[in-house]
């Protein structure tokens, strides 16, 4: 098994793990054009259930009492 010569500084450890962290982010946010609703990108809409214009899935709409 191979075996490090040297101690690795903190500050390299450091800069290092910065650098892959730096690379992960949230998932990105758009506004859905049909219903307004926040959702994330090339994604159907939970709310109103369509994508790019068209309806994709069967939303069912909660009854009201009256």
């Amino acid at each position: 098994m191979a075996t490090p010569k040297r101690r690795v500084s903190h500050a390299r450890t450091h800069n290092r793990k910065a650098h892959w962290l730096a690379g992960l982010s949230a998932p990105e946010l758009t506004i859905c054009k049909h219903c307004g609703e926040t959702i994330q990108t090339y994604r159907a809409c939970p709310a109103c259930g369509y994508y790019r214009g068209r309806q994709v899935l069967k939303i069912a709409e909660e009854k009201t009492k009256d």
